[in-house]
Parts: C-alpha cells; structure tokens; sequence
C-alpha cells in the first residue's frame, strides 16, 4: 500500500535544498503507516507521530512566512492532509484541530500573541488545541451558556464551564476555547493549560481514534488576561476571521481514508479479478472526489456543494472500507489488520463536524437499501 498525493508546487520551502517536499512527506506517511497499528492498540498519545510532524516541516505548512511559516495554498495544504490520513487517521485528525488552533491565532489583531505562539506553533514545539464547538452548535441555545466569560475591572475575564469534545487537552500547551459573556457577545482566548483552574481530561475510549485522546475539559475561575483575548467581545465570534476550510478537511481526511481502502482493494485486485470492478468504480469514485474538493477550495465551478462533497465523502469512507473488510475475509477482522481499522475509523465522519444536512443525507442513504432483489 502506498499514499496517492501529488503536491503542486514541491520546491516551494524544502526542509533541506537537496530534499524535496515530495519526497519528505512520502518518507513521514511511510512512518505514520508502520506505526499506525501500534497507536491503535494502545491507545497511547500520538507523541512520537507529531514530532515526526515537526521534524519533517508539517506544522509549517498552516503559518504565516513572517512567523516561521511556509504560509501553503489551500490546495496544498488538502493534499497533504490526503497523504497523511492514508497512512494515520489519527495523526491527521489531531493536525486538525491544531490547524484550527493556528487559524484562530493567525487571523487574530492580537500582534503580540501572534509573535509569541506562531513561531514555536511552527516548529512542532508548541501544541494548541480547541474547545469552540459548544459556540456553534446546539448547546449555545441552552439557557445558561455551558462556557462564560465574566468581565473584569483590569479588562480581563474569568472563565467558568467547560467545553466538550477537545482533542488532546491533555497534552496541549495552549487551549483556544470561547467563550459567551453575560450580554450574549462572544470572546476567543488562547488559555495556558496549566492555568490555575483548567482540568483537561485524558481521553475517552472510542469506537475508533481513541489515540486522539478526546475529552471534556472543565474551567473554574480561570484567570484570562486581556493580552490573552484573540477576539472579541462580539457577537458570533466564530464568524471573525479564521475559520478557514474546516469542512473541506473533514472531507479530505474521509476521502483520503477511502483511498488508503481503494488502493488496498486495487492490490488485491491484480491476484484476484473478481475484485476488479469493484476496485476501479470505487477508486474513480474517489478521483472524482478528490477533484471536486480542490475545485471548491479554488473557488471554481463543480457540481458539488460542500455539504453534497462531505455527503459523499462519509459515504465513500464507508463503502470502500467495508469493501476492503470484505475483500480481506477473516484476516481483516483479526484486531491488528489495517482494514478492521479503517472500517472502524470511517465511522468517526458520521458523527465528527457532522451538520443537520450532512447527517439527514447520511441517514436517507442508509435507509433506501434495496430488498427487491429478495421478493
């Protein structure tokens, strides 16, 4: 098994003049492949993944040149997204949410807290992470915001709650997390984990990507500065700058686990030919794919939205895993084969960033299988 991915510009910032990026990142999905099975089943913190990560320039892929950064297109960054999460869902996951982390930094007008996180975000030697899903989903209609921000005299806040779903809490120097204040308005902070008051949680046990370490963490009188804040107080600060592509990646990482799937089921194919033409439809499948997500990213025509392509991706991951779990009988579903993995893993889509339109396109496919064929 191999990454598919193909870089569009490869000279652009090699980590060594003689190494190209190409050539880096096949080397860390090589590494990310081996040691994928290990994470899984111990379900340990991806340490030793993420510092390959750094060692090979990935973080530097997301941050601005004039912080140490290699400052990537859109397209380039989506593609390499693809590569890593062929070879570690996991891995890439958490990339992910350190991306989301960096954005939020990034687009900040807080000068000062750019020029002290970005540069070591860039070099792999500071982890951030986010707890911002509670502002844009359900509980931020709920009575009593489940994360508040109380003003202070110095223009600082204290924070009270907690935020759910944060990945890596644990293990992450920065957290950037929001916020709501008592008028409704909105802040984003960037929160030392060690603060007094924070609890990160370990990591709950999942179906799958348990190595995330995923978990709630809870705040009580935690002391936010006023050089912490990165935005507000406003209303829908989530709609401030940075929010980036995050549905496209959800995509790419679901398309590039069908494509880990695929170019299994294509190996298979050429010892057995029964496997064939499932094999070709499902890898074109995945092409077809994989084009429409870098045509939204470009901003150019495709038939698809984004919500159809992150339909059709979660779809997809489904397919060819479960295909692939088919194709391998038996050993596939021995705990140390790749494809029981991936089956489990694709699950995570159905569920991770998943909106009301996805999810009802979701259920609406699972629902109109066919019986005809058994009256």
């Amino acid at each position: 098994m191999h990454c598919t991915y193909s870089l569009t510009n490869t000279s652009l910032k090699p980590m060594h003049a003689e190494v190209s990026i190409a050539s880096s990142l096949e080397t860390l999905c090589h590494l990310l492949r081996e040691s994928a099975g290990d994470l899984e089943e111990h379900h340990g913190w991806p340490q030793h993944q993420l510092k390959s990560c750094a060692e090979h320039g990935v973080y530097r892929w997301f941050i601005p040149e004039e912080f140490g950064g290699w400052n990537w297109s859109e397209r380039q960054i989506l593609e390499g997204y693809l590569a890593i999460s062929q070879s570690c869902l996991t891995t890439s996951f958490v990339l992910t949410q350190w991306n989301a982390a960096s954005r939020r930094i990034a687009a900040s007008p807080n000068l000062a807290l750019r020029e002290q996180l970005l540069p070591g975000m860039a070099a792999g030697k500071v982890f951030a992470t986010v707890g911002i899903s509670h502002l844009s989903t359900s509980r931020q209609h709920i009575g009593r915001p489940v994360l508040s921000a109380e003003l202070q005299p110095d223009g600082g806040y204290s924070l009270n709650g907690y935020s759910a779903w944060v990945t890596g809490a644990a293990h992450a120097d920065i957290l950037v997390v929001g916020a709501t204040c008592h008028d409704d308005t909105q802040i984003l902070c960037a929160v030392p984990q060690t603060r007094d008051g924070v609890r990160a949680y370990p990591g709950q046990r999942l179906v799958a990507l348990t190595a995330s370490c995923t978990d709630k963490i809870e705040l009580q009188n935690v002391r936010v500065n006023a050089s912490e804040v990165l935005a507000g107080p406003i209303e829908n600060v989530m709609q401030a700058g940075g929010g980036g592509t995050g549905g496209l990646q959800t995509s790419t990482l679901a398309i590039g686990l069908s494509l880990a799937a695929t170019n299994y089921l294509q190996t298979q194919a050429t010892q057995r030919g029964d496997l064939s033409d499932v094999a070709s439809k499902l890898s074109n499948d995945a092409s077809n794919l994989r084009e429409s997500q870098f045509a939204l990213a470009k901003s150019r025509p495709t038939r698809l939205s984004a919500g159809e392509l992150r339909s059709r991706a979660n779809s997809l991951a489904l397919r060819s895993t479960q295909a692939a779990l088919t194709a391998a009988k038996g050993a596939g579903f021995a705990a140390d084969h790749p494809v029981g993995r991936w089956a489990r893993e694709a699950l995570f889509f159905l569920v991770w960033s998943c909106p009301q339109p996805v999810l009802a396109s979701n259920l609406k496919e699972l629902s109109h299988a066919s019986w005809d064929a058994c009256e």
